[in-house]
């Protein structure tokens, strides 16, 4: 079968084979002897982000056999499309890894990451699990390729502020769903005075955001907006989750 297509009398481009396997959608997941035949004979795809969604499938059950975590208002996750994620963060992994484990249960899609690790030890594993760099160039690719993806508020010491909203990022984003979330500390990677070890985490999940209609993808006061609104909409979420 010929791995190539040719359209609109242009030369013919590659197409790579994905094996079956949706680069965004969690459709099928093998178990770990057809995982380990389908490594062996390279049956799996690395997509054009680096990330790897096989290996995505292998160790998702991993963290999620440990962290608990409910979500709210899921229903405001899109099950299909393009869409950025803004969440606060603590110090840490914790709330981008509970935010992956949230959108899996949720809507079945493999949520990528914007905060892709320097080191070059941890740099490749990092990227082949859905990690992206700081560069709105990415992200404007990722959401144009239709992904989930993920831009954390700048870090807060106690978990519990919305940090410094990525503006570059943001304007990046402009023509596309932002949707404000909130990731509220449970137990295990996130305990605290007050909070006990077995509670779960919860992710509560806001209304999607979008600038007005006709807005210029360039127009940076358009992304500063943009940028302040979601913030106070993240912080929102969180006041509202700490009442009883």
């Amino acid at each position: 079968m010929s791995t190539s297509a040719v359209t609109d009398g242009r030369a013919p481009t590659a197409i790579a084979p994905n094996y079956g396997i949706d680069a965004d959608r969690v459709l099928t997941v093998d178990d770990p002897i057809r995982w380990l035949l389908r490594r062996l004979d390279g049956r799996f795809a690395v997509d054009e982000f680096g990330g790897d969604p096989h290996l995505m499938d292998l160790l998702a059950p991993v963290p999620a056999a440990a962290i608990r975590v409910e979500v709210e208002e899921a229903h405001r996750l899109p099950r299909a499309g393009a869409a950025l994620l803004v969440s606060n963060r603590g110090i840490g992994l914790a709330e981008p890894f509970v935010l992956g484990l949230a959108v899996r249960r949720a809507v079945r899609r493999r949520l990528r990451v914007v905060g892709l690790p320097s080191l070059p030890v941890i740099r490749p594993l990092f990227q082949k699990l859905g990690a992206i760099g700081y560069s709105p160039n990415d992200v404007a690719a990722m959401l144009r390729a239709g992904h989930l993806l993920a831009a954390p508020l700048g870090m807060t010491w106690l978990r519990a502020g919305a940090g410094e909203p990525p503006r570059s990022l943001l304007a990046a984003a402009l023509g596309f769903p932002v949707i404000p979330v909130a990731v509220c500390q449970g137990g295990l990677f996130g305990t605290s005075p007050g909070v006990w070890p077995t509670a779960p985490w919860r992710v509560v999940i806001g209304e999607p955001m979008l600038p007005p209609p006709g807005t210029d993808p360039h127009d940076q006061l358009a992304a500063a907006e943009l940028a302040e609104q979601v913030r106070d909409a993240v912080r929102a979420l969180l006041d509202q989750s700490r009442e009883p």
